[in-house]
């Protein structure tokens, strides 16, 4: 009351201005015009300020507010209010404002905000968060499983339960697989899409490996595939912090409501297949999600299409098609080796390390960001996928690497080596082909030494074998120290139809230059 008293006489009885005031007092002019409106409005003088005691004039200045009886306040709905703090945008202040232009005798913020929190506090665990509509899809597999039984062998195989569930309305999708593999948990994520019939911005898994290439709490690495999907859809993969399951509470939650909902009365039936469970279980989804709640207005299905719906992206035109990404390196021969069979590239990029991507008809070749190759998946082990517009002129464009250069390198070890590694280019529909064979026939040279290698390629001559994987044959059992039988072809002839001959190399060599 000193400060008070001060203010109001050097305005007053000494005439000084607000900023005088404030700066005589030691307070600020906001605090020195709040006084000085109180006092007028209390009807003061400075005289009557002079006579009253402290305790009087606080009671003139600061009288009690008369109390509205609570009974006689407008109690929010709370169910309403928490279902409205979901949508994207609200917050609890902006919901007070609008209680308050319904009720200008309502209750303040701060008393607003405590009678929430305690309304919220009642409510079941799996309700105390607030998830903003559209915005999260928390999945994980349950830890319990389906057993199906096999029609004919009566075996018994564990089928794994996948669950997704959406953040803001608990609006729930499960389905069996048979492993939590990579391409059983992509199919999941297609199919839980599918079932919503829109796109979250974040999906939230655990740390599964077929999800998490390697966890970690900062920058976590996604498998490749999954990374793709995320593309695809136009999402983020926001994963759960190892060993910390309340970063996916719901999903933890939405398992056990499955568990009880779902699987639990289903224990007495038998499944013979995965397509069989799948439709017992979707029947039971769909009760699930039509089930109201306990504690809150509506059901999952109620609130899926009011909150989240509206507020999630439409599926792409395209559906995901599954692919598998690999890492290879391009041989000299300008061809990866994927699945063991082997696609051409563009030459340029011999040595160099590509990101291969397999789905079910393609197989596409990336350098960075930018594909380079794209070619019809073959299944074909040990064969050739090859795009001319691929190959160097000449074959020998980069690094010197031609025919005639791996006969004169093989010639070196002997003329039967070079003869063997002239055979296999001669028979290929491109020399290139054979570079691969050739170069495993001459670094077979390292191991055994050049004399065995000489040996076991004129033993491979003279039974007319000249192939990698028999000169291979041949000295790992030391066939290439025995002698042939007398009635054994001696010679292999250096013309016939699988052998071009050197010249053949040379005159190529000739118009390319």
């Amino acid at each position: 009351m000193r400060k008070i008293r001060e203010v109001l006489r050097v305005v007053w009885e000494c005439g000084l201005t607000r900023r005088q005031a404030a700066a005589s007092c030691r307070v600020g002019r906001a605090t020195v015009t709040a006084y000085l409106r109180r006092a007028e409005a209390a009807g003061l003088s400075w005289a009557e300020v002079e006579a009253l005691s402290d305790a009087d004039l606080e009671q003139r200045l600061y009288p009690p507010l008369v109390p509205v009886p609570s009974e006689e306040r407008p109690l929010p709905d709370w169910a309403e209010v928490h279902t409205e703090l979901r949508r994207k945008g609200v917050t609890l202040q902006l919901l007070w404002e609008e209680y308050r232009s319904a009720h200008p005798d309502g209750y303040g913020y701060s008393r607003f905000c405590e009678l929430y929190r305690t309304w919220r506090a009642q409510v079941d665990v799996t309700m105390r968060q607030t998830h903003k509509a559209g915005d999260k899809l928390f999945v994980d597999y349950a830890g319990q499983t389906m057993p199906v039984v096999d029609r004919r062998t009566g075996e018994v195989r564990e089928a794994q339960i996948f669950v997704g569930v959406l953040g803001a309305s608990n609006y729930t999708y499960a389905e069996a697989t048979w492993t939590q593999g990579l391409e059983d948990w992509i199919g999941s994520h297609v199919s839980t899409f599918e079932y919503f019939g829109a796109v979250p911005e974040v999906v939230v898994p655990d740390n599964l490996r077929s999800g998490v290439r390697q966890p970690c709490r900062y920058d976590p690495e996604l498998n490749p595939t999954y990374r793709d999907l995320a593309e695809h859809y136009d999402l983020a993969v926001l994963p759960a912090r190892v060993r910390k399951p309340r970063d996916k509470a719901k999903v933890e939650v939405g398992v056990q409501i499955v568990e009880r909902w779902m699987l639990a009365p289903l224990r007495h039936r038998r499944f013979f297949s995965l397509a069989e469970l799948n439709a017992a279980l979707r029947e039971r989804l769909e009760r699930l999600n039509e089930r109201p709640f306990q504690k809150l207005p509506g059901s999952r299905r109620e609130l899926f299409e009011q909150l989240d719906r509206p507020a999630m992206r439409p599926l792409p035109v395209r559906r995901y098609a599954f692919a598998q990404w690999c890492k290879a390196r391009v041989n000299i021969d300008y061809h990866v080796e994927v699945d063991g069979h082997y696609y051409s590239v563009p030459y340029r990029l011999v040595g160099k390390q590509l990101d291969v991507r397999l789905s079910r008809r393609i197989v596409e070749c990336f350098f960075g960001a930018q594909r380079v190759a794209s070619h019809a998946r073959s299944h074909l082990r040990g064969r050739h996928t090859t795009v001319s517009s691929h190959m160097p002129k000449a074959h020998r464009d980069y690094a010197q690497w031609t025919p005639q250069r791996l006969i004169r390198w093989a010639g070196k070890t002997g003329p039967a080596v070079a003869q063997v590694v002239e055979t296999i280019l001669g028979s290929r529909p491109h020399p290139q082909h054979g570079f691969r064979p050739c170069l495993g026939i001459l670094r077979l040279g390292k191991h055994y030494g050049g004399e065995r290698l000489e040996a076991a390629c004129q033993r491979a001559l003279t039974i007319g074998s000249a192939t990698y994987k028999s000169v291979r044959s041949i000295l790992e059992k030391g066939l290439d120290r025995e002698s042939l039988s007398e009635d054994a072809q001696t010679t292999l002839p250096l013309a016939h139809d699988n052998v071009r001959g050197a010249a053949y190399y040379r005159s190529v060599e000739d118009s390319s230059c």
